[in-house]
């Protein structure tokens, strides 16, 4: 009982009627009696309307304390304004009814010292009494005061975000949906913050950005390298290629020579006459001279060709020509006329050559030559033992074969799931497909494979088709690029995932900050790895059952935001691999895609909210699904069709994270 305070307008006569009665000797008793009824009216009165004042008392403290609670809940980023005014005063006149109370003059008047981290109100009103007017107190002046403030006691906060492509989707003229969402969550940071200001309390963040899949690799890899697996069966390609055998010349033996005759050409002067005649041939012929040999004119010259390669026999040849200029007379019998015969001679010109043949047998080596050909694309086992590292890793997948190198960013694949359309989930029995290792929040990987993440690896990574049998092994030539689909642009990894932590103001901003859209939306993955986070039982306990300074409990919350539905494709190199061609959740890699990524979905809400951790779940610029609430905790689940609506949900969360109180 914070007091009452009772105000008498007018002073009791009672007093001066019993010194009168004392003084009567007359020994009457209707003076006594009338005295005595005056002092029992007093008491009995002063009773009744003092009861009355405690009880009206006690509602103006209560409806003091709601006005203010109210106040204080509504405070948002624009302080404690108007609006929060009005809602501290409408809570105030909900609780206070002038009229029931028969009360009048009723004020409440709230202000704040702290630009609304308290809000501080004062209330009073005037009681009419009901016996104690005959006394002339016709009122009694009650008041109270009250206090309420935000405070937040150790709390861990993981909120899991959908960057997905259409994230990126304009909201409004103004900014796209992810600007919105930046803006929300340093409101929210702000919000929290200026509610721990001046406590011990230890707030911590942790973030989940995902689309197809999640950036934990660095997460796990911190706690257990052994926990990524050292080779996993990637869909990809190997380049097929032709071998063929070549004889090449290196060189040449040393040369030895062989001569031959060169081509002789030969001119002719004119024939002239050399003696007389004679009457009859006999006599001409045997007046007639022998001819000359050939004799050589000058010198000789020599010349020596380029070398050649005799195409028959693949040998070398040079080869070098000597020419001889010779001449030589020649004589004959001319018969001019009947009986004249004369002598005739010329003279003959030629050039005699010869040719030496200097001849260079080839030395062979013979050269294999591998071409590529074209791609085989099908399932390959890679080592990834170097490529978990995150150190650079050259494999065959370049163009025509060639070597390139890649860079694990830090998404994964997930461990071993079923092929099940629907999952339980209860404390007692756990979850009904044990096998299902994908959805087992807590239990840390073993050497078996199954149960160990694998690294998204979008660089070697390819989907094919082939008609409409999808899960052939294609041979497509480097062309035919048709054919055979480069997984780098059907697949995502967003920002890197960030465990629990307490955060400035300026990290929480470049954070924010750093969430950038793209891939397509799974829900599940988000969830699994929100809940794996934060999960005090799971292979992040160390961090997460860390204790406080305070020595306080800590009250464990996930955000879940999305801006769409559950849109699996099974093109899309995801978390759950291609599933057109792995098929880990589906039995023919189509049907039924969405509906069993959602059963994970609300699988891994189920087991979050039963360790005790408050599920919130933002629907931003998309509907409220009934999948969405189910996933949510009791009263957790907001529509935000707008930038202001979803700070606004970000607001609410916020209040609930901190510990909204009386504290006068």
């Amino acid at each position: 009982m914070r007091g009452i305070y009772v105000v008498m307008k007018s002073k009791v006569k009672a007093k001066a009627a019993k010194l009168n009665l004392l003084r009567d000797k007359s020994g009457s008793i209707l003076p006594m009696t009338a005295v005595a009824m005056v002092v029992l009216a007093g008491m009995v009165g002063g009773g009744v309307d003092i009861s009355r004042a405690y009880m009206v008392q006690n509602k103006l403290q209560n409806a003091c304390d709601a006005g203010t609670l109210a106040g204080r809940r509504a405070v948002g980023s624009e302080g404690f304004d108007a609006k929060a005014k009005q809602r501290a005063d409408d809570f105030f006149e909900t609780n206070f009814d002038e009229a029931n109370e028969g009360v009048s003059n009723t004020s409440f008047v709230t202000t704040t010292p702290d630009n609304g981290n308290t809000v501080v109100g004062a209330a009073s009103t005037n009681l009419d009494t009901v016996i104690m007017r005959i006394f002339n107190v016709d009122d009694i002046a009650l008041s109270a005061d009250c206090q309420a403030s935000m405070s937040v006691g150790n709390s861990d906060v993981v909120m899991v975000l959908d960057v997905t492509g259409s994230m990126r989707d304009p909201l409004d003229a103004s900014q796209t949906r992810i600007v919105a969402l930046r803006n929300a969550m340093k409101s929210f940071y702000d919000t929290v913050s200026a509610s721990a200001d001046g406590g011990n309390a230890r707030i911590r963040y942790g973030f989940v950005p995902y689309s197809s899949s999640v950036n934990v690799g660095r997460l796990i890899t911190d706690v257990d390298p052994s926990y990524i697996a050292d080779e996993h069966n990637y869909q990809s390609k190997v380049a097929r290629t032709v071998t063929t055998t070549v004889d090449t010349v290196q060189g040449y033996e040393a040369p030895y020579t062989t001569n031959g005759s060169g081509p002789t050409s030969r001119a002719d002067d004119p024939w002239y006459y050399h003696t007389g005649s004679y009457r009859n041939r006999r006599t001409c012929r045997n007046n007639e001279p022998s001819d000359t040999g050939w004799t050589n004119s000058g010198s000789a010259s020599t010349s020596t060709g380029e070398p050649y390669i005799d195409e028959s026999t693949g040998n070398r040849i040079t080869e070098t020509t000597t020419s001889q200029e010779q001449s030589r007379t020649e004589y004959a019998c001319y018969r001019a006329g009947r009986r004249n015969h004369w002598v005739i001679k010329r003279t003959g010109n030629r050039t005699v050559s010869n040719i030496e043949y200097s001849i260079e047998e080839p030395i062979y080596t013979t050269t294999t030559t591998t071409t590529f050909d074209r791609w085989d694309h099908r399932a390959v086992d890679y080592d990834t033992s170097t490529f978990k590292t995150f150190a650079s890793v050259t494999t065959p997948t370049g163009p025509n074969g060639t070597n390139e190198t890649s860079t694990w960013e830090g998404c994964i694949e997930e461990r071993q799931t079923v092929k099940q359309p629907t999952f339980s989930w209860s404390s007692l029995l756990g979850l009904n497909h044990s096998d299902a290792f994908d959805l087992d929040i807590d239990s840390a990987p073993t050497n078996d494979e199954a149960t160990q993440w694998k690294p998204l690896w979008t660089q070697i990574s390819y989907r094919r088709t082939n008609g409409s049998n999808i899960n052939s092994i294609v041979d497509t030539p480097e062309s035919e690029n048709g054919e055979a689909s480069d997984l780098r642009d059907f697949a995502a990894c967003p920002f890197e995932a960030q465990g629990l932590e307490t955060m400035s103001e300026e990290d929480f901003d470049d954070y924010a900050d750093s969430l950038e859209p793209a891939g397509a939306t799974f829900h599940n993955i988000g969830m699994i790895w929100g809940a794996r986070l934060i999960s005090p039982e799971g292979i992040f306990a160390t961090t997460v059952n860390e204790a406080p300074a305070n020595g306080g409990n800590v009250a464990r919350h996930i955000i879940f935001m999305s801006d769409g539905a559950m849109a699996p494709d099974e093109r899309v190199y995801s978390s759950y691999g291609i599933e057109a061609h792995d098929k880990r959740v589906t039995d023919n890699g189509f049907d039924e895609r969405a509906a069993r990524h959602t059963q994970r979905f609300i699988t891994a809400c189920t087991i979050a909210k039963a360790k005790g951790i408050r599920v919130w779940v933002i629907a931003f610029d998309t509907g409220l699904t009934p999948d969405l609430e189910n996933c949510a905790s009791d009263d957790s689940a907001f529509p935000a069709n707008s930038a202001d609506q979803l700070n606004a949900a970000f607001q609410e969360i916020a209040k609930d994270v901190g510990e909204l109180r009386i504290t006068q």
